[in-house]
């Protein structure tokens, strides 16, 4: 027992360590996890033959994943992406497989063997582009979503490559059954059985997963719920996973492909999202084990006898999947910086293929030598592609957005108005729209070419053009308007833009978003006349909600929040004078630390004070409007 102690803490200490070092340093956290595995394992040797089991006890975080998957896709929508699904994924496998078995050929004699790892390098790593996608937020653009069509098919190909690879055998290897072919029987249901036994057996297992999960799994879980204990629900959704992984095997099909139907079947189960809250933690423990043991299982004196070989064959896999994948790219019309990010992304081999290159060796398809030199070339292409990802996000995406700006050209302002607003965003949609619908016109800039196509065609007058630049400006007319609004994202552009604007034409009111606190303070030191925290209202609003939803009265709740304003405001210009102070002086940033804890005390007092007695002509906010208010308004 002690032994697995010091293993266990050894894995996680490794993870602990690496993986924020990694985030932090942009690497990413499947990079930290692979760096982990090789420090802990070939260059550390703390951890050693158990390694192998380890993995196959954490591949089941891949399992988990595409049950997680599964849930976030409807059945209409798994539909929606058959042309993708069955003509991009086929044809990336099938074109792999034929030119790596190819390649393959003129360095091995057996045809066989050149086949087998034909399909097996046609793979790729579902944990590793799925969990990347996840932490960048590409899951959405239209390279991400290719790529998981792609993926998908390739976790539905392993079934045909299962049955394939045994009739691959070479008699002079399958002179007697392994211990692990005799356990693999041993557990299986289908051994034996004629085809059309098998072909029944197989739709019933398939069967049971779709109907079960669609009418037994909601009656369980309501009854698991009804209980009140979150330990049994967490059992419960575990048991779905494994029981449905479980049934995958015993058929010779595969788990992963069980759990993400699963998933898709419960797609639209009120018990979704708590499924999704209990499972996540579990899938994110084991796909970190996972790839800390794909880098510990590096081989290194394997390595460095081979080496040439090795990064010879781990190049030509990279680049011919990327070569197949970005010719597939095109003629499926994915276009600019998406076609990158799909042909980048599948270039690895992945870890199906230690299941693949396992069962070969079993099943006497590939000799135990070269096994182990292609799980080498596996584990390096694996290790190599958060470094794909990062060329991506520094190299090419950039690269991308510069022609898509540069191919547009600034549009001609012919406009001029009392008031002109930098940035088109969310955020300046809001204040554009309170304007213009009260007829007041605008200038609207906005710098992504993107953006204002789409506020274009929901009917937002805006034009493309860098607002911090100085020309441009006096294009738009800064030189008559009244009023600058600046909405856009980048801080330190925001700033330098506010610099110049109260500068060079002082007669401008300038009025500022910020970020944060610190953000604000930086807007009025270059000039703004009035800056608003992002998030400071939409918070108070959503935050005096709650107050009424726990059981405050409204006008109860209306007074407590003027009261939160009137102190930041009462005390706002002290803070600033002491954050301008401060600036390069810790002794005086101390003061103002200080001030703002006496800040957050003076809030919670006026929170105990009601505003009954302290009505005054700033809050005539209460008051209705006079009669004719309106027509008065328009009258003037």
């Amino acid at each position: 027992m002690t032994a697995y102690f010091i293993q266990a803490s050894i894995y996680l200490l490794a993870a602990v360590i690496a993986v924020p070092i990694a985030k932090r340093l942009g690497l990413g956290s499947v990079l930290g996890y692979l760096i982990a595995g090789v420090v802990i394992g070939p260059i550390a040797g703390l951890v050693g033959q158990e390694t192998q089991t380890i993995q196959h006890f954490a591949e089941f975080g891949v399992v988990m994943m595409l049950f997680l998957v599964g849930l976030e896709l409807e059945p209409k929508m798994l539909w929606n992406m058959k042309t993708k699904l069955l003509g991009l994924g086929g044809l990336q496998v099938g074109l792999s497989t034929l030119c790596i078995a190819l390649i393959a050929s003129l360095f091995i004699d057996q045809w066989t063997y050149a086949l087998a790892i034909g399909l097996i390098f046609s793979l790729s790593s579902t944990a590793i582009v799925l969990q990347t996608f996840n932490e960048k937020g590409l899951n959405k653009s239209e390279g991400g979503k290719s790529a998981f069509s792609v993926l998908l098919f390739q976790d539905i190909a392993v079934i045909p490559m299962l049955a394939l690879i045994p009739l691959l055998a070479i008699s002079a290897l399958s002179g007697s059954p392994t211990v692990a072919e005799d356990a693999h029987h041993g557990y299986s249901l289908v051994d034996g059985l004629s085809s059309w036994a098998y072909a029944i057996v197989v739709l019933s297992a398939i069967a049971i997963v779709v109907v079960g999960g669609h009418f037994a799994s909601r009656p369980l879980f309501r009854f698991v719920a009804a209980s009140g204990l979150r330990e049994i629900f967490t059992a419960s959704a575990l048991l779905l996973v494994i029981g449905i992984a479980a049934i995958m095997s015993l058929v010779g099909l595969s788990p992963a492909l069980g759990t993400f139907l699963a998933g898709v079947v419960l797609a639209n189960s009120e018990f979704k999202h708590e499924l999704e809250s209990t499972v996540e933690p579990f899938k994110g423990l084991l796909l970190g084990l996972f790839f800390i043991t794909v880098g510990a299982g590096i081989d290194f004196g394997l390595f460095s006898s081979m080496w040439l070989t090795v990064l010879a064959a781990t190049a030509a896999l990279m680049l011919v999947k990327f070569g197949i994948l970005y010719v597939l790219a095109t003629i499926f019309r994915i276009k600019n910086s998406d076609r990158w990010l799909l042909s980048l992304s599948l270039a690895q081999a992945g870890e199906f293929g230690f299941v693949l290159l396992s069962f070969s060796v079993q099943n006497s398809g590939l000799p135990d030598d070269i096994s182990k030199l292609l799980a080498l070339v596996i584990a390096i292409s694996m290790f190599l592609t958060p470094l794909l990802f990062i060329a991506f996000d520094k190299i090419i995406l950039p690269r991308f957005e510069l022609n898509t700006n540069a191919s547009q050209e600034e549009d001609a302002i012919e406009d001029s108005a009392p008031v002109v607003i930098a940035g088109i965003g969310r955020f300046g949609q809001v204040i554009n729209r309170l304007l213009t619908s009260n007829g007041i016109p605008t200038v609207v800039l906005d710098r992504s070419v993107d953006q204002i196509n789409l506020v274009r065609n929901i009917g937002i007058k805006s034009y493309y053009g860098d607002a911090t630049r100085h020309d441009l400006l006096h294009t738009a007319g800064i030189e008559q308007a009244s009023l600058f609004v600046v909405a856009i994202d980048e801080s330190e552009l925001a700033i330098e833009l506010v610099n110049h604007v109260s500068h060079t034409y002082p007669h401008i009111k300038i009025l500022a978003r910020a970020y944060d606190r610190r953000d604000g303070y930086a807007l009025r030191q270059a000039g703004a006349h009035h800056v608003v925290f992002e998030s400071f209202y939409s918070a108070l609003e959503l935050g005096g909600q709650a107050m009424q939803e726990i059981g405050f009265h409204p006008f109860h709740v209306e007074q407590l929040k003027q009261n939160y304003i009137d102190t930041e405001q009462k005390h706002d210009s002290s803070l600033y004078d002491m954050w301008q102070k401060a600036q390069g002086d810790s002794t005086m940033m101390q003061h103002y630390r200080l001030l703002f804890i006496k800040l957050e005390e003076l809030l919670k007092e006026s929170m105990k004070s009601g505003r009954e007695d302290k009505h005054d002509s700033s809050h005539q906010s209460w008051a209705p409007p006079p009669k004719n208010y309106l027509k008065e308004l328009r009258e003037d």
